[in-house]
């Protein structure tokens, strides 16, 4: 495949110590998209010498903002397909052949399924979401999208919803979602959503945002299902 068809968008925060391995590793798959979310390190000089297209943020606006960032991007870039990945190491870039083969095969929405859960309103996100949709953990980071599920919503994020915005509107409107259960290496770094309390009132805050925001719009999936690779 055509490398420029998949961006693999990399959301990043101050991770010059991780962000050369994991933009080295993702190379071979397809462009690598870094969006720098106000770093103070040489996150984007690293990013760059390792063979990275780089969006930058002057400041730091967030998680949802960046991948906003990557995904209008990858937009612009004509890409067909988009997988997003975590800067820290957590994820195996060897994964990535598995979700693009099952998005050539077929899928809208690759999901990860890791092993366990960090926080208690990760799992209570993951119970509600499994009980509604059969989607068993939407905050995974780890996830495959094809782009026409992007032009359907017009967007990545509007609410905050910790990435999980573009996923349950997909499985709201039909799309076929394929899940894939990984593992999750240790984290290299402080983790990105910060202390326990604060942490679990911003998951706790996108699952009520989720529940009651009203989506227009509808995803019609290519006629074929596939991609012409």
């Amino acid at each position: 495949m055509d490398r420029s068809r998949l961006a693999i968008v990399i959301p990043a925060l101050n991770e010059e110590g991780s962000i050369g391995a994991v933009v080295r590793n993702c190379c071979s798959y397809g462009l690598p998209i870094v969006v720098d979310d106000g770093s103070i390190d040489r996150t984007s000089e690293v990013s760059k010498s390792e063979g990275a297209e780089v969006v930058r943020h002057p400041v730091n606006k967030g998680y949802d903002a960046a991948l906003n960032s990557g995904f209008r991007r990858a937009a612009e870039l004509d890409c067909e397909f988009v997988i997003t990945i975590d800067a820290d190491g957590q994820h195996d870039p060897q994964l990535i052949e598995k979700y693009l083969d099952l998005l050539h095969g077929g899928a809208d929405i690759v999901v990860g399924i890791r092993h366990r859960h960090q926080r208690f309103a990760e799992y209570c996100f993951s119970l509600t979401t499994k009980l509604l949709y059969g989607l068993s953990d939407p905050l995974c980071g780890l996830k495959g999208y094809r782009m026409s599920v992007y032009r359907a919503l017009g967007h990545f994020d509007s609410y905050g919803s910790i990435g999980t915005e573009l996923t349950l509107f997909a499985v709201r409107h039909g799309a076929e979602l394929q899940q894939v259960p990984i593992v999750v290496r240790e984290r290299n770094g402080h983790p990105r959503f910060g202390r326990k309390l604060q942490a679990n009132y911003k998951i706790f805050r996108a699952l009520v945002l989720s529940l009651i925001k009203t989506r227009r719009g509808s995803y019609v999936r290519p006629e074929s299902g596939k991609s012409a690779l």
